[in-house]
């Protein structure tokens, strides 16, 4: 693969990158067939034998059977089968021609290693050279995994070896991602066109590429592709701050597997040949002085984790502690005295190494911890003087003696102190400073400048010499200017008052004394070494950024109000500063004027005012300071109020502020402080390991005998041929690579282990589950062919099934999708409101509230009355089944109005009379009814409308649910047979009632609390269920069943369940009557006018009948309700030719008093009832 190749496999080619938002639209809604259901629930229980049958029945039928359908979910048969590990299944489905599509990435997210291995096959027998893959052709839109996810990538993603190793073995290959600051065309183009896209891809490359067992499998030194990508990644996410959560996550799963190899480490050889590889400097032999290369980039790449493991701890302090016998199972007093030993006697170490470096003593003195204690012991010498120094000693100790000629050194000394040479100490102290200069100028030297800075404490030592070397500095300018001043004939030796305040000798004292406090300070990084003190230091170590933090917003608040008030107090300032100095003499009369001394300063200009603000936070500034010499009340007002404001923000808010941060954070450190100090104990060792710098200052400053015998070329070095180095090279590499090889398969199989361990898991139970259903629909299928009597409901669906299952078979019966639901809130958007939308006020109403056209006073017992009529507050699965119902038979005539290919077989569908005309004749007699579709659909949809908004047209309802095609399931065209799939669905209104196995109609007496009487048999109801039948009940055994006419039950209900079902709805004229509390008609009256129309109205169209809601009167009007009882009896023995008798005055006058939802009820199977396509009882209402 071309680096271009590997670019483009990244982030796309640019044809691809222009044609994602071109190609990028919803994917148009689909709506299962009956027989697409069952295919897919026959492949969700396993049952082959049976989808195989399906298949074969509809072989060459995409219309009724489409092997490519995919459930709401977008899962096909195929992805349905891997995802219940069902080998056979799938075999069968690609056989039958399955579109593999995406299937390979679905069987590697599941770990299916056996689908993985067939895909992978299958994919290679039908890929054809210069075409997309079967996963690429895939839309984006319709795709489950984004298109930079290749094969290869998942696996990664899922770290599974086995998966890996088998794509590795086919020659797979994974794209390395672009640098972050690429310039490249590609990621140019990429990061223009699609910016989060361009990123994700690069997060999911590196995702992969820090997969643990991507890294056991393709490197063949998984060490230092751990280190390298875990700082890169830490690289990352420093540039990438937004998904630096990503990263380090990543950052994480690298290091632990870097760790996870130590663990495996059997043998102290093992973990030397893994520490001590160096593939490009000089190869380690076994028994040679280790080096620890590997050790040393871990500490470079700051991998805490691997250098904190208790195995390498256990092998540095092996080598820390070499030369010393015992030392650690002495007791503390006993290792303290052997260390003070050590200590007072490291001038004769460094003087035997220098003079015979291959002495016993000059032995000792390379072993890491006494070197360590040397110079430890140095160090500890140089602070003494820098005391010794800061105390006057010299002073001191001609004071102590006492003596006339002491007494005239000592006043010398004082008188001539201004360019004064230096002392015995101070002496010491340069040659000590120049030594430590010489260490560090080495190390530069030897390190880079790189390494030298990333260590802080080089940074601390840097900041130290830079003060030493500007006091040694201005001392030689101070004693210059003396010698000058004196050769002038001045007398430059004036006592320390009179000096001028910038005088060089008083400089170098400030910086001296800052100087000292970093060289005393330097003791904490020695202390590091102790179990006790390290983890405090690390900890105090890391609140130091908080504090930096702090005072960057401390800085800003204080220079806010140092200007502020500087602005405001100036002038009253620079009168109590001319009060001071009254006299002219420049001198300050604190004698007369003391308060006027003593304010003045404190808002004179900027940097007094901060000063004085920042002493306010340590209380050393009181209200007394703006008692100034002519200053209004007023502006004293002000200036006490602005720095009462200080006062709250500084040091009430900010300080408190600071003292949570650093409690938060030693919190946060102190839990991982063991391994931080480990680590930094660590990197001290480490310094001590290494050759160099043996000695320490100031012995440093003289070369040793070793040094003088190579200069002059009396040591010879020993020289080793190339072919040798070669050689050795290759042995190591060897050596490293039979270890690495060794931990990565006890790495491997630890991680198999530990999958293997896991309990039982949801997984287990439904694979199981899964087996058991498919042997048991086998078990069925042979029997069944040898003769045997099965069982009817082979597809029950509470065998082996669960909630999985269950959940998968109601969503495909349901009929659901994902997608908008068209109504309250689409109305409330889409209306013609000018001015600013009150969504959540429009969707509030919907809960019942209905406002009076007529008057404002309302009559709520009225409204009760009404609303406990009206008001249904979950529904029911009757009125969802005759909306979907009603969608599908209008909106396909609506969507197809202007389609001159509109398909007239389907229009008989609907209508079984249009059998008996030519199909020119059924297009044009649908083209004639649309106006009179469009008018009942728009009367249905906007039923309730002024229920729910005051203003919102139902024209513009109408118009967006017809002309938004992605916002509303367009289910298929359906029959008025009840799909037999559909279980414990209501069948649909224009359906007859559902049968039962046996072929009679199962009703519920009306006596029955639970039943419902008339065709609205509730769908709740086991006969109902059962009758319809069950998920997996067959087709042909439904087609063979006969359907018989609903029998008539004209008894009374309850009124529990009078309540479930919508009443008529009342006349407008009525509502606002009862809102008013004016007369108007009474619901009785209401509702037997709405039986007398329908009555009327089922006399004149055998598709409309009364249904139950004509016995919904008083209960105790007996006559009124046998006479509604009777037009609902002589309604259902109407035929389909009682259209002709149809009032259509009578109907627009009534038609406001239509059932909510009419019903529909079967009719006697003659005058054109039965279809021609299908054979089967239909009813249409065209």
């Amino acid at each position: 693969m071309t680096i271009s190749q590997s670019k483009e496999d990244l982030i796309g080619s640019k044809e691809q990158l222009r044609g994602d938002r071109k190609s990028f639209v919803l994917p148009p809604d689909y709506v299962l067939s009956p027989t697409e259901k069952k295919f897919l629930l026959l492949a969700e229980r396993g049952d082959c034998a049976s989808v195989q049958r399906l298949l074969d029945e509809h072989k060459g039928q995409p219309d009724i059977l489409n092997i490519n359908c995919t459930d709401p979910l977008n899962r096909s048969a195929l992805i349905t089968a891997i995802e219940n590990e069902n080998m056979d299944l799938i075999q069968l489905l690609l056989k039958a021609g399955i579109m593999v599509k995406d299937a390979l990435l679905h069987a590697i997210k599941e770990e299916y290693v056996e689908a993985v291995e067939l895909l992978l096959e299958w994919e290679e027998k039908i890929h054809v050279i210069g075409e997309p893959y079967s996963w690429e052709a895939v839309e984006s839109s319709a795709s489950t995994f984004t298109p930079d996810i290749t094969p290869l990538t998942l696996a990664a993603h899922m770290n599974n070896y086995e998966i890996l190793k088998i794509l590795l073995d086919r020659g797979a290959t994974l794209p390395m991602p672009h640098d972050v600051r690429c310039g490249c065309d590609e990621c140019i183009t990429s990061n223009t066109h699609d910016s989060l896209r361009h990123s994700h891809s690069r997060i999911n490359a590196y995702k992969a590429l820090s997969s643990p067992s991507l890294i056991a499998l393709s490197s063949r030194d998984p060490l230092l592709t751990a280190f390298e990508l875990s700082w890169e990644l830490r690289r990352l996410s420093t540039m990438e701050s937004e998904f630096r959560n990503e990263y380090n996550e990543m950052r994480n799963t690298v290091q632990t597997f870097a760790t996870s190899l130590l663990d495996h480490v059997r043998t102290s050889y093992e973990l030397e040949i893994m520490l001590n590889h160096n593939p490009k400097g000089d190869p380690w032999e076994p028994g040679e002085r280790l080096t620890l290369e590997r050790l040393k980039l871990a500490i470079k790449y700051k991998q805490k984790a691997f250098v904190a493991h208790p195995n390498v701890q256990q092998l540095l302090a092996a080598i820390w502690y070499d030369g010393l016998p015992g030392f650690r199972r002495k007791s503390m007093v006993g290792q303290m005295i052997e260390v003070g030993k050590l200590g007072a006697m490291f001038p004769m170490y460094g003087s035997m190494y220098m003079l015979n470096p291959d002495s016993k003593m000059g032995q000792l003195m390379k072993k890491p911890f006494i070197k360590f204690v040397c110079h430890s012991s140095s160090y500890a010498f140089f602070l003494t003087l820098l005391a010794l120094a800061s105390q006057r000693a010299e002073f001191l100790a001609l004071e102590w003696i006492d003596t006339e000629w002491t007494r005239s050194i000592l006043e010398e000394m004082t008188r001539k102190e201004r360019g004064s040479i230096p002392g015995p100490i101070e002496a010491g102290i340069i040659l000590y400073i120049i030594s430590l200069i010489w260490r560090e100028a080495h190390s530069l030297y030897s390190d880079g400048l790189v390494e030298y800075i990333a260590d802080l404490w080089n940074i601390v030592d840097f900041i130290t010499n830079v003060f030493y070397m500007v006091w040694i500095s201005l001392r030689v300018s101070s004693w210059y200017i003396v010698q000058r001043e004196y050769s002038q004939g001045y007398d430059p030796w004036l006592p320390r008052e009179n000096w001028d305040q910038f005088d060089p000798h008083l400089v170098s004292e400030g910086a001296f004394a800052a100087a000292m406090i970093f060289s005393f300070l330097k003791l904490v990084h020695i202390f590091s070494v102790n179990p006790h003190l390290g983890p405090l230091q690390i900890s105090l170590g890391r609140m130091i950024i908080d504090i930096i933090k702090f005072f960057f917003i401390y800085t800003l608040v204080l220079c806010a109000f140092g200007c502020g008030l500087n602005q405001l107090l100036w002038y009253y300032a620079d009168l109590e500063s001319k009060k001071c100095y009254h006299d002219g003499s420049g001198v300050p009369d604190f004698d007369k004027e003391d308060k006027a001394c003593t304010t003045w300063r404190r808002f004179a200009n900027i940097f007094e005012t901060s000063q004085s603000l920042f002493w306010a936070g340590f209380g050393l500034v009181d209200l007394m300071a703006f008692d100034l010499t002519g200053i209004k009340s007023f502006t004293r007002f002000w200036g006490l109020l602005l720095f009462g404001s200080y006062s709250v923000i500084n040091i009430i808010v900010l300080l408190n502020m600071l003292i949570a941060m650093m409690s938060n954070s030693y919190q946060i450190i102190s839990e991982r402080s063991d391994m931080e100090w480990k680590f930094a104990r660590s990197s001290l060792w480490i310094s001590y390991f290494e050759d160099g710098d043996t000695v320490p200052a100031p012995f440093n400053l003289f070369p040793s005998l070793k040094n003088i015998k190579r200069m002059i070329g009396l040591e010879k070095t020993k020289r080793t041929s190339g072919s040798m180095i070669f050689k050795s090279r290759e042995k190591a590499m060897a050596r490293h690579d039979i270890v690495m090889r060794l931990l990565v398969r006890r790495y491997v199989t630890a991680e198999q282990r530990k999958s293997e361990e896991f309990g039982i898991t949801e997984d287990d139970v439904m694979e199981i589950r899964q087996d058991i259903s498919s042997m048991r629909f086998e078990m069925i299928d042979i029997f069944k062919r040898n003769g045997y009597k099965t069982p009817a409901k082979e597809h029950d669906p509470s065998v082996a099934q669960g909630k999985k299952g269950r959940v998968m078979e109601r969503r495909l019966l349901k009929d659901f999708q994902i997608g908008l639901v068209e109504g309250l809130i689409q109305d409330a958007i889409s209306s013609n409101e000018k001015g600013p939308k009150d969504v959540f006020s429009k969707i509030a109403k919907a809960i019942g509230r209905r406002t009076s056209q007529g008057s404002k006073k309302k009559d709520w017992n009225a409204m009760v009355r009404q609303k406990s009529l009206v008001r249904d507050p979950i529904g029911s699965t009757a009125e969802g089944a005759e909306r979907r119902h009603r969608q599908s038979v209008r909106r396909y005539i609506l969507d197809h109005q202007k389609d001159a290919l509109m398909d007239a077989n389907k229009l008989i569908e609907y209508n079984p009379l249009l059998a008996e005309i030519t199909p020119m004749a059924r297009l044009a007699y649908a083209k004639f009814k649309i106006p009179k579709i469009k008018q009942e659909y728009a009367e249905e949809n906007t039923v309730g409308a002024d229920e729910v908004f005051e203003n919102a047209p139902a024209v513009n309802v109408i118009d967006e649910t017809s002309k938004t095609k992605s916002s509303i399931v367009r289910p298929r065209p359906k029959s008025t047979r009840k799909s037999p799939l559909a279980a414990g669905a209501l069948p649909y209104p224009s359906s007859p009632s559902s049968s039962s196995p046996a072929g009679s109609t199962k009703r519920t007496d009306a006596t029955d609390p639970g039943g419902v009487s008339g065709p609205q048999q509730p769908a709740g109801s086991s006969n109902q269920v059962q009758s319809t039948g069950a998920a997996g009940e067959k087709l042909e055994d439904i087609k063979n069943q006969s359907v018989a006419p609903a029998e008539t039950n004209t008894g009374g209900r309850p009124d529990s369940v009078n309540r479930r079902k919508p009443a008529p709805d009342i006349p407008r004229e009525s509502a606002a009557a009862d809102a008013a509390g004016k007369p108007g008609p009474s619901k009785e009256s209401a509702l037997k006018e709405a039986g007398d129309a329908n009555k009327a109205e089922g006399s004149g169209d055998g598709d409309k009948t009364t249904g139950p809601e004509g016995d919904k009167g008083s209960g105790g009007d007996k006559a009124k309700e046998s006479d509604r009882d009777k037009a609902a009896g002589s309604d259902k023995t109407k035929g389909p030719d009682a259209d002709k008798t149809k009032d259509p005055g009578k109907d627009k006058d009534v038609k406001h008093l239509k059932p909510e939802s009419p019903k529909r009820t079967a009719s006697p199977r003659k005058q054109g009832g039965k279809s021609k396509v299908t054979g089967e009882i239909l009813t249409g209402w065209l």
